[in-house]
């Protein structure tokens, strides 16, 4: 079992370190906002791992990761936005529907920004919330501001990750990626159950009142 470990994880290098593998991170990052099925953060991750062995530039890994991730959140709040009256009109149709809507509204006035930068830690979350913000129609500048902040955030986290774990374990690629994987599933953990105690004491200052 731990050589096809070891065997898989040779692959993996040996196709991460070739220079199109810029080009792969960019095109996953944009396709990931859009279908969150497509797995951007592990591919940037091995980017990162790569340019800490030496074999990719971590500068163009982030760039690549930020582009991508930037354009593709754009793509996705300019669907949300062509669908708009379609949604609204269908959601506002029952009282619920309406009260739902008025809440994601809310919730993007609110905390709109950091919404944003924490859904790029969310899977799916990304693409859920960007929509949201073109089908209610947030203002374009503000989304693009923002936008540019979670793609940079979310890109150098993912980046460094793994370019410190290719630093750290330069001779053992397996431990390398292992590593860098395991604080990314451990970080995505912590998002989670602070996004869920937030929203728990959220209800329950609702619920006070």
């Amino acid at each position: 079992m731990l050589t096809v470990v070891n065997t898989f994880f040779e692959w993996l290098k040996e196709s991460s370190a070739s220079p199109w593998f810029y080009l792969i991170i960019f095109a996953v990052a944009v396709f990931d906002s859009i279908l969150p099925i497509v797995p951007s953060e592990t591919l940037v991750i091995i980017g990162g791992v790569s340019a800490g062995s030496g074999s990719l530039s971590i500068a163009l890994v982030i760039v690549c990761a930020a582009s991508g991730a930037f354009i593709g959140d754009n793509l996705s709040y300019l669907i949300g936005r062509e669908a708009s009256d379609w949604v609204i009109k269908r959601r506002t149709r029952t009282e619920r529907g309406a009260k739902q809507m008025a809440n994601i509204v809310e919730q993007i006035h609110d905390r709109g920004g950091m919404l944003l930068i924490t859904a790029r830690f969310i899977p799916g979350g990304r693409t859920l919330l960007t929509l949201s913000c073109g089908v209610t129609r947030q203002p374009r500048k503000w989304f693009i501001g923002w936008a540019v902040v979670a793609a940079s955030v979310w890109s150098l986290y993912a980046s460094l990750l793994g370019f410190i774990g290719g630093k750290s374990f330069a001779d053992n690629h397996t431990k390398a990626f292992l590593i860098a994987f395991a604080g990314a599933f451990g970080a995505t953990i912590i998002v989670e159950v602070f996004r869920a105690i937030s929203h728990s004491l959220k209800r329950q200052s609702q619920i006070s009142k």
